[in-house]
């Protein structure tokens, strides 16, 4: 609704009316008037129209609203009542402009311009889009706003030179958040224009931008462009090719690559096991050799010196390896300690020294007391003083 009189309400409130141009007007909304840069919440008390009060009304209608929550000395003509969350707010916008016969001159940049849109007339600056646009022709222009308004595409307006003190024609809105340069742009209204141009748009913002529909690709939340989609599966395909058997840490792709990523499923790259891997390659970590060193050695096993660094975080985070206070070991080897452990409960019920477990596991103090730490944080053990006794998760001793 864009604002054309303000006055006091009988009583309290704000009374402001105007036409109502789109969306639906109810009665105890919450909404907002923008005008003058600043923004003033308000909430709708009391709609009438033709001297009929009304629940809510349609666009079309010419509507006074009785508004609380802001004076009608903040308010003045030109101002718009809207749901802020329907409208983007510019500052600037590409515009086709029209210009009269009977202007007898070219139009520039050069001049004291103002623009008539919605009740409100404002200064603004006018850059010409290509060739200076002579009397009676047609051209684009970008407008450059003093303060925020709620538009769209398809919205018209009246440019003047008030140097001149003429009407210079009408313009019609185009694009409310131009993207590209002024040099060499040619602006339209279309929705492919606006995703084109921005590649990924929430489509909750796309709304704001735009009152037409869009057809095009959609992925979860964004409005999509062919070549971004394209380009995020490429980069993808590179990414995982790059990464080789190992795959690659889903981590390293963008939130719209892994919003795309299902849609490789076809060629063979998934998410398998917590990486991205293409589905002909061998993963190197099935039969990893230091699994093999560890199982062989389970309670002196020997460090990772010569293994990928890359490679040994991820048999870490399979669990296909354990560290316990610095010290790799396969899990097979901790289950067996465990099973040896509970064994020697049955003989010591008391409790046992650190020294009995690790003369039972045949292993040295540098082992037995990573092992140790390992059984008491996982319940295995518990700590009493000096020894240790059974916890809730040891396993049964054989009988």
């Amino acid at each position: 609704l864009w604002i054309d009189r303000v006055f006091a309400a009988k009583g309290s409130g704000t009374v402001v009316t105007g036409t109502l141009t789109g969306g639906e007007l109810l009665v105890d909304t919450d909404m907002s008037v923008i005008g003058n840069g600043k923004i003033h919440p308000v909430r709708v008390r009391a709609i009438q129209s033709h001297g009929r009060k009304e629940v809510g009304i349609g666009p079309g209608n010419r509507v006074a609203v009785n508004l609380n929550g802001v004076s009608h000395e903040d308010l003045e003509r030109g101002d718009a009542l809207v749901n802020p969350s329907q409208w983007h707010r510019c500052t600037r916008f590409d515009a086709r402009l029209d210009v009269l016969g009977a202007v007898d001159h070219e139009v520039s940049r050069r001049g004291a311009f103002a623009l008539a849109i919605g009740s409100g007339e404002f200064p603004v600056k006018v850059r010409v889009l290509g060739d200076r646009i002579p009397g009676g022709g047609s051209g684009f222009v970008r407008i450059h706003l003093p303060l925020e308004l709620p538009l769209l595409p398809g919205d018209r307006g009246i440019l003047r030179d008030y140097g001149r003190e003429e009407t210079i024609g009408g313009i019609e809105v185009l694009d409310v958040d131009p993207r590209r340069s002024a040099s060499g742009t040619v602006p339209d209204a279309t929705v492919t224009r606006l995703v084109n141009d921005r590649q990924w748009v929430d489509r909750d913002l796309l709304l704001r931008l735009s009152p037409f529909p869009w057809d095009g690709r959609v992925i979860d939340k964004w409005a999509v462009s062919e070549e971004a989609y394209e380009k995020a599966l490429q980069s993808i395909r590179d990414q995982t090719d790059a990464a080789g058997g190992l795959g690659l840490d889903p981590a390293l792709l963008n939130e719209h690559e892994r919003a795309v990523l299902a849609d490789l499923h076809g060629e063979g790259i998934s998410l398998r096991d917590g990486r991205v891997r293409r589905g002909a390659v061998v993963d190197p970590l099935a039969d990893h050799p230091y699994l093999a060193a560890l199982t062989a050695a389970p309670f002196q096993p020997p460090d990772p010196t010569d293994v990928d660094r890359g490679e040994l975080r991820e048999l870490v985070r399979r669990k296909l390896v354990i560290v316990a206070d610095g010290i790799h070991f396969a899990p097979v080897a901790l289950d067996q300690a465990a099973a040896v452990t509970a064994q020697l409960f049955v003989e010591h019920p008391e409790g046992l020294t650190v020294a009995q477990i690790r003369d039972a596991l045949g292993t040295s103090r540098k082992y037995i007391l990573p092992i140790v730490g390992w059984f008491d944080a996982n319940g295995i053990t518990r700590r009493r003083g000096d020894l240790r006794i059974p916890g809730p998760r040891l396993p049964a001793a054989n009988p």
